[in-house]
């Protein structure tokens, strides 16, 4: 059962930033999906650590305020490890939307940690590397 609860929270994660056909995007849902202190890090262009609220905060005006619509994101690929009460899911993503007005599509990777907590699976940390 812990891969079918690690496989819906990722969904649930990729899922927070759609805003296709006109409908909010729900960054808030990343505080459910988080530990609180989970670390975010983004590799690239210049290696950024976030913490969950610096990580939401940017994403939630960008997605609501007009300036990237019809935007997505979802998983091509993953390798997912459990053992116990941890977990690691390896990923390849794509992700397309219009951001100022140009249509945009891209893609890299994405590792997630996971540990099982007494509420269910949560997101300790995630690292991903956009492709240039």
């Amino acid at each position: 059962m812990s891969k079918a609860e690690i496989d819906a929270l990722t969904a649930e994660f990729f899922g927070a930033f759609d805003n296709r056909g006109g409908k909010p995007a729900d960054v808030a849902r990343i505080r459910r999906l988080l530990l609180p202190g989970a670390v975010i890090v983004m590799t690239g262009p210049e290696l950024t650590v976030h913490t969950v609220e610096e990580f939401i905060e940017p994403r939630r005006k960008l997605l609501n305020d007009g300036r990237l619509v019809q935007f997505s994101e979802w998983e091509t690929s993953e390798r997912t490890d459990i053992a116990g009460d941890i977990a690691c899911r390896f990923g390849e993503y794509r992700k397309s939307g219009i951001l100022d007005g140009e249509p945009f599509e891209g893609g890299g990777t994405k590792t997630i940690q996971f540990v099982r907590t007494p509420d269910g699976w949560r997101i300790a940390a995630f690292s991903w590397y956009d492709q240039p």
